[in-house]
């Protein structure tokens, strides 16, 4: 078993083993046992009983966390003429169309999101084996193909995220920085669940969330009680 550093031992120590925390006591300790040397990123994971392996139960979805989430969004956008224009007012950072793909195909992939209006939709369809693995493909249904490309950029430059669930049903995603008050915390933090719980497939008897914990980019999982996330949604 790797032998964990100093810091990390302390977070560690700083925890309750069997004890589930509510959210701003979880929040709050993040914050006590911050170590790191950057500004971490605060990370939720809620484990959820579905079957991602069906696709009613495949959770995905955008939300808009109220306060962002402190990173500067590269984004990409497929789009030409009028919508192109508007879309780079709107601060999207690369525009094009068969030159963008070229680019792709090449590698060239400096974006952390990608978004298309629908006639350029067959140029980025040829992209599916190098955008797909990586979760950039545009979607309508995540409101990424769209024919006004410029609101979408807005949106994700303001702190629009996506959540999906992974193959074991667990959502992970991250909602803000720790530097952020606790309160902004807290409010991105709820913003994501409800947006979850609103999501429960209608298929699903008996418990739908089963854990959540929130964590920093280096720290532990801290347990959550999970009464104030199921009176949600």
């Amino acid at each position: 078993m790797k032998k964990l550093g100093k810091r990390l031992s302390k977070a560690y120590k700083a925890l309750e083993k069997e004890k589930l925390y509510t959210l701003k006591e979880g929040i709050d300790l993040l914050k006590k046992n911050a170590a790191a040397k950057f500004d971490e990123t605060v990370e939720v994971s809620m484990n959820l009983n579905v079957d991602p392996r069906k696709a009613e139960q495949n959770i995905r979805g955008m939300v808009s966390l109220p306060h962002g989430t402190g990173k500067n969004i590269r984004v990409a956008v497929f789009a030409k003429g009028e919508a192109a224009e508007a879309a780079k007012k709107a601060g999207a950072d690369i525009v094009g169309a068969d030159d963008l793909a070229e680019k792709i195909q090449a590698g060239d992939i400096n974006f952390d999101r990608c978004v298309a209006t629908p006639d350029l939709m067959p140029v980025v369809g040829k992209l599916g084996k190098v955008l797909g693995p990586k979760g950039l493909m545009p979607n309508p249904k995540l409101g990424t193909v769209t024919p006004n490309p410029a609101s979408a950029v807005t949106a994700l430059k303001a702190g629009q995220v996506e959540y999906r669930t992974e193959k074991n049903g667990i959502i992970h995603a991250g909602t803000g920085k720790l530097s952020f008050k606790t309160e902004e915390i807290t409010k991105n933090i709820e913003a994501l669940a409800e947006a979850v719980m609103k999501a429960r497939p209608q298929g699903i008897k008996g418990t739908y969330l089963k854990r959540v914990a929130i964590s920093t980019t280096m720290g532990p999982g801290i347990k959550l009680q999970l009464d104030e996330f199921n009176n949600m949604g």
